[in-house]
């Protein structure tokens, strides 16, 4: 049974269509029009095995926050759909990644219950930076958090976030990013020995 879910949410002030494979290669096929954005997605899928695609707009003349955020409702969405009921997947997962002099930690719990934990550690001055393709890649960091909240409100799941160590904001926002994919890919996937079980002692996951 393929597990892929599509999302589109329209709003005064974003604009979204995403699409997620839970067990794909990796692929990353996203309009993104802000350029550090982009590259944490694409990293997100790359280390998470999972397939997306889509198109994100907003009002970016107001700020990113309107847009991150509903990115990371719609792609939280994009979970809770395809998981369904939540049968026969181990429910939660747990990564540890390092990254040069950083070392970030994710643990997630897809228990039904939106939760967020984020100890970035990040500190607020907003990346600044103009690529050679003329692509905006600004990022206001204060936005990181904004994502999580709303993946967590949108999957239904517990998200902690943990940078243990770490001098760069760029590489501590990336290694949470990797981490977090990685936890959720343990987290999704299907788990022989349940058979097909609800991964719960109520029988629901709610």
């Amino acid at each position: 049974m393929e597990r892929i879910a599509t999302i589109e949410r329209n709003t005064a002030e974003t604009q979204i269509a995403l699409t997620l494979n839970l067990d794909g290669s990796g692929m990353y096929d996203v309009q993104n029009p802000i350029g550090f954005f982009d590259h944490m997605l694409h990293a997100f899928c790359k280390h998470g095995k999972f397939d997306l695609r889509g198109t994100l707009s907003g009002d970016l003349h107001v700020d990113q926050h309107h847009l991150i955020e509903d990115t990371g409702i719609v792609l939280g969405m994009c979970f809770a759909k395809a998981l369904g009921n939540c049968a026969g997947i181990y429910r939660t997962g747990f990564f540890i990644y390092p990254m040069d002099e950083t070392l970030a930690r994710a643990a997630v719990d897809f228990g039904g219950r939106p939760y967020l934990v984020c100890n970035a550690e990040l500190t607020g001055i907003p990346l600044v930076l103009r690529g050679a393709d003329g692509k905006d890649a600004n990022f206001q960091t204060d936005c990181f958090e904004d994502f999580w909240q709303g993946f967590a409100t949108g999957a239904k799941c517990n998200v902690h976030l943990d940078t243990l160590r770490g001098r760069s904001d760029h590489h501590k926002m990336e290694a949470l990013f990797k981490a977090a994919s990685r936890a959720l890919r343990q987290a999704t996937a299907l788990d022989e020995r349940a058979c097909g079980a609800i991964p719960s002692t109520k029988g629901v996951i709610v």
